[in-house]
């Protein structure tokens, strides 16, 4: 049997909600192991003895238009504690006698509950004055709880906001616990598991290194397998995860798209094949990605040309090392969430990635993306447990397409090679100044502004220098990193001096949401 089939576990239940895998995370963070399972294909015969709680996710169904969702109300009825969040909480209302309808008021955002009973759920949840902030996501709401159910906690226009039924271990929640927004939700979570399901902790990083392997190792076989390697945090964990899992079957292409950080193609290079002695191929690319790219402005057009470029160089070279099948890739979860949904719900696709949604229709290589369901700290946590340095695992995340999507309008050679040149000077500054590894993701951008500026006696008229540096934790949400005035002033009088061609820099103080972390 394998890994996961032995352990005692909580099975979510998705409903198409683009939290979904962050009530998975914050489950492996509190050392227990979890699955998802979509709302489609769970039977009956699924819930074994070692399902030990269920959770029902969000999603952006309504429980009164019954045609747009299937679930077996069996599923629910076995004994076992349930959770109900936001959609799954109107879920078990609704099969168990309540009412579901449209809210008079939506809630989106912030809002207050207040404490009205006592419950295993809540405990230790609350301040002394019984309140705290939740995040609520709904349009509609419970407005009639089934019998021998309880109000636990209310907000202003959600009197269901926490419900119960002790007897059969029903639980709901109209917010969601799992987002960082929601204070203490971690704690509730935890109530869960621990007070409820009466679980003990089985999962750990090492846990989740073996059963990745275990996956590649099933998903691959005996074949050949090409690693698309950028050096970044995300492909260096693939490579060294599938080194481990597939050995001398592993191929490494490193591709120079012309498009990378200031000198990255050398400390590439030195790292995997030097040091680590993973077999790697160098391929520099330049020329074609720069000529492909020419008087192209749009975002999601540079997108999909780095894309498409990127495959026909790996089958370019899965033929010269023949019998490759497939190519795997540092897909994260925050990946696929802002360039599809993940369960074929009804999310929005907010902008492709050149390794999601920027990759073409027909492809000959299968893709094997083994951390699509991990956030950015769990893959360095990863990283760790597979051996690799400090120095490899505590990179900033730098994007596939590279300088492409911070350079908004059209590419030229001059214009790399002077966003090269700001944003080695800007990460330079944060170590200088101990500040890097107190930041998330930091870069400097190149905006197609060119404004009038003066230095000496003699006018300038130049580009127009963006730095962005953010807070996160899981690259879900971010907000802007607060430097002191003289940093900035630092930085921004070392990038206007050292470089012809820029003559004012400006500071991004905008979060994620309403932005993205990246500019395109």
């Amino acid at each position: 049997m394998s890994l996961d089939q032995n352990l005692n576990k909580i099975l979510i239940v998705d409903f198409g909600s683009q939290f979904t895998q962050l009530i998975a995370r914050r489950i492996r963070e509190l050392g227990i192991f979890s699955e998802i399972i979509s709302h489609k294909k769970i039977k009956n015969k699924d819930i074994n003895y070692t399902v030990k709680g269920i959770i029902l996710s969000g999603g952006p169904l309504n429980v009164y238009q019954i045609n747009k969702y299937s679930f077996d109300k069996k599923i629910i009825q076995k004994g076992v504690p349930v959770l109900g969040i936001c959609f799954g909480h109107q879920i078990i209302s609704k099969l168990n006698g309540g009412k579901v309808k449209q809210s008079k008021h939506r809630e989106f955002g912030l809002a207050n509950i207040s404490k009205k009973n006592n419950s295993l759920l809540i405990k230790n949840l609350f301040n002394k004055k019984k309140s705290i902030k939740v995040w609520m996501s709904h349009a509609d709401q419970v407005s009639k709880l089934p019998k021998n159910f309880k109000i636990i906690a209310s907000s202003q226009n959600s009197k269901f906001a926490v419900v119960e039924n002790r007897l059969k271990n029903y639980y709901g929640v109209q917010f969601h616990p799992e987002v960082t927004h929601t204070e203490n939700g971690k704690k509730l979570i935890s109530n869960f598991i621990f007070l409820i399901c009466k679980m003990r902790k089985n999962w750990s990083s090492k846990d989740q290194k073996i059963k990745l392997i275990k996956d590649v190792r099933k998903m691959v076989g005996d074949n050949k397998v090409i690693c698309a390697l950028s050096g970044g945090v995300d492909s260096s964990v693939v490579a060294q995860l599938l080194n481990k899992a597939i050995g001398k079957n592993l191929h490494c292409i490193f591709v120079n798209t012309g498009l990378l950080r200031k000198n990255e193609e050398k400390q590439v290079v030195a790292t995997f094949k030097k040091r680590l002695k993973i077999n790697l191929t160098y391929v520099n690319a330049e020329r074609e990605f720069i000529r492909k790219l020419t008087n192209i402005s749009d975002p999601e057009k540079k997108r999909k040309i780095i894309g498409n470029l990127f495959i026909k160089i790996f089958e370019r070279y899965a033929k010269k090392i023949k019998n490759v099948k497939f190519l795997a890739q540092g897909t994260l979860y925050p990946d696929l969430i802002e360039s599809r949904s993940v369960t074929g719900s009804q999310t929005s696709k907010i902008k492709s990635h050149h390794n999601v949604g920027g990759l073409p229709k027909k492809m000959k290589l299968k893709l094997v993306e083994p951390l699509k369901f991990l956030f950015k700290d769990e893959v360095r946590k990863l990283g760790l447990e597979l051996n690799l340095s400090k120095e490899i695992i505590s990179r900033h995340p730098f994007p596939g397409p590279g300088l492409a999507i911070r350079m908004p309008g059209i590419i030229t050679k001059e214009k790399i090679n002077i966003l090269k040149e700001a944003d080695h000077y800007f990460i330079q500054a944060l170590r200088d100044h101990n500040l890097y590894h107190k930041i998330w993701q930091a870069y400097a951008a190149l905006l197609p502004v060119k404004t009038v500026g003066v230095m000496g006696d003699n006018r300038t008229y130049e580009y127009l220098c963006l730095l962005r540096a953010i807070t996160s934790e899981d690259g879900m949400t971010a907000d802007f990193y607060e430097f002191k005035k003289s940093f900035i002033q630092e930085i921004s009088n070392k990038i206007v001096n050292s470089i012809r061609g820029i003559n004012r820099v400006v500071y991004d103080i905008t979060s994620k949401p309403p932005s993205t972390i990246e500019l395109e």
